[in-house]
C-alpha cells in the first residue's frame, strides 16, 4: 500500500464534475509528478489529497482518499492534523511579512510544538538547512522575510512547511516564477528532501517532471489517462493521448 491511495475519486464544483474516477498510488519517500495542460484539474487534485479545496462554497469530494489507510474525508476527520501531515507549497512564494525566523516559528508556534526558545531555534535551523536555505540566511534571521529572492523566498516557504514535520509535502507548479537556476535549486532540493517526505508536484514543465520524479500521472479533462513510472510515460506510454501530448502533438 502506498503513502496515499485514492480510490474512485470525483469531485465537484457547484455540481459541475472537475475530476472524474481518479485512482492511483503514492509512494512514501518517492516522488509523483502530475503533468496536463492547464484546466485539466491536476491543482484540484492535488488540493484534494489535504482537503484544501473544503474552503470553496459547492466544493464537494465523492470516493476515498486514505492516508496510512484512514480516509481523509471520513466524518471526524482533524482537518488541522491533516494539513500539518500533508503540507503544501503554492505556485508563487507566499512568505509571511515578517522575519525569516518568525517565518519559520510561526507554525511550530501555532501547534506549540517546540519547548523552549531554544527548541524553537533549532527547530528554525534545522528546518532552514532541510530546505538548503541556511547558509544564505543564518545571520539576516532578523530581517523581512521579503527582502529575499523569489528563489530565496520559495526556499524560505518550503522550510516553513517542513518546521511542523509533514509526511507529505505537496508542490502546485513550485518553480512557475522563479528563473532557470532558482527552478534548477528548488530541484535539487526537492531530490534531497524525498528520502524524508513523499513530494506530490503539479508542474506545467514535462522537462521538470522528466528530471524530478519518480512516477507520472497526466490528466486530460478531469481525467487520469495514465499514471506509471515516469520512465514508461516518457519513453514507452501504453496510451495514444499521453504519446500526443508529451511529443506536442495534443494540449
Amino acid at each position: 500500500m502506498g503513502k496515499i491511495e485514492v480510490e474512485h475519486l470525483n469531485f465537484y464544483y457547484s455540481g459541475q464534475i472537475a475530476l472524474e474516477d481518479i485512482c492511483m498510488s503514492i509512494q512514501d519517500r518517492r516522488i509523483t509528478a502530475l503533468i496536463g495542460p492547464s484546466g485539466c484539474g491536476k491543482s484540484t487534485f492535488l488540493r484534494c489529497l489535504n482537503r484544501m479545496n473544503d474552503t470553496i462554497r459547492g466544493a464537494r469530494a465523492e470516493g476515498r482518499v486514505l492516508l496510512d489507510g484512514s480516509d481523509i474525508y471520513a466524518r471526524g476527520t482533524d482537518v488541522v492534523e491533516l494539513r500539518k501531515r500533508v503540507g503544501m507549497v503554492f505556485q508563487r512564494p507566499n512568505p509571511f511579512p515578517q522575519s525569516i525566523y518568525d517565518n519559520i516559528a510561526f507554525g511550530p508556534r501555532v501547534l506549540g510544538l517546540p519547548g523552549g526558545r531554544g527548541e524553537l531555534a533549532e527547530v528554525v535551523e534545522q528546518s532552514l538547512r532541510g530546505a538548503a536555505l541556511w547558509d544564505e540566511v543564518k545571520d539576516r534571521l532578523k530581517e523581512n522575510a521579503l527582502g529575499l529572492s523569489l528563489g530565496q523566498q520559495q526556499k524560505l516557504c518550503i522550510a516553513r512547511t517542513i518546521a511542523v514535520r509533514p509526511e507529505v509535502i505537496l508542490m502546485d507548479e513550485p518553480c512557475s516564477a522563479l528563473d532557470p537556476i532558482a527552478t534548477l535549486q528548488v530541484e535539487e532540493l526537492m531530490q534531497s528532501l524525498k528520502s524524508d517526505y513523499s513530494i506530490v508536484i503539479v508542474t506545467h514543465n514535462m522537462q521538470q517532471a522528466s528530471r524530478v520524479s519518480d512516477a507520472t500521472g497526466f490528466f486530460w479533462l478531469g481525467k487520469m489517462v495514465e499514471f506509471d513510472l515516469t520512465e514508461n510515460i516518457f519513453t514507452r506510454p501504453s496510451q495514444q493521448l499521453t504519446e500526443d501530448y508529451i511529443t506536442g502533438r495534443a494540449g
